[in-house]
């Protein structure tokens, strides 16, 4: 049997800031969504333009507080050819974002940025 990774769901509180960050952060596109207003939640989908995988972003009408991301969920992962310049503007554009780093005795080839809601989003060196 063969099976092939198709999107990773996310909730999120402010549908807008997120697809901000995602769209202008990380340059995801939106590939589809879908509205359901009589359950109360919206699902929107975004990819790199490859559509070889998706990030689903479920928005829950008036979420009464945010989600507890929990510890056993680490990070998303993104490669990116120009690690620092991508630093730089994750930076500006205001986002929390970690020093450069690398693995132990290794050259630093990436760092990590949070989207809206606090999850991790590891930017590596292509």
């Amino acid at each position: 049997m063969k099976y092939k990774l198709l999107h990773t769901c996310i909730r999120v509180m402010d549908l807008e800031k997120s697809l901000k960050f995602y769209k202008e952060a990380l340059g995801l596109i939106e590939t589809r969504r879908k509205d359901f207003p009589e359950h109360e939640f919206t699902l929107v989908f975004l990819s790199d333009g490859n559509k070889n995988f998706e990030i689903e972003l479920t928005y829950n009408y008036n979420p009464e507080k945010p989600y507890v991301i929990g510890n056993g969920f680490s990070h998303i992962a993104v490669s990116v050819e120009d690690l620092e310049a991508s630093r730089d503007r994750h930076e500006k554009m205001g986002y929390k974002v970690t020093k450069l780093m690398g693995l132990p005795g290794s050259p630093p080839r990436y760092y990590f940025v949070a989207d809206p809601d606090g999850y991790d989003v590891e930017i590596i060196r292509a």
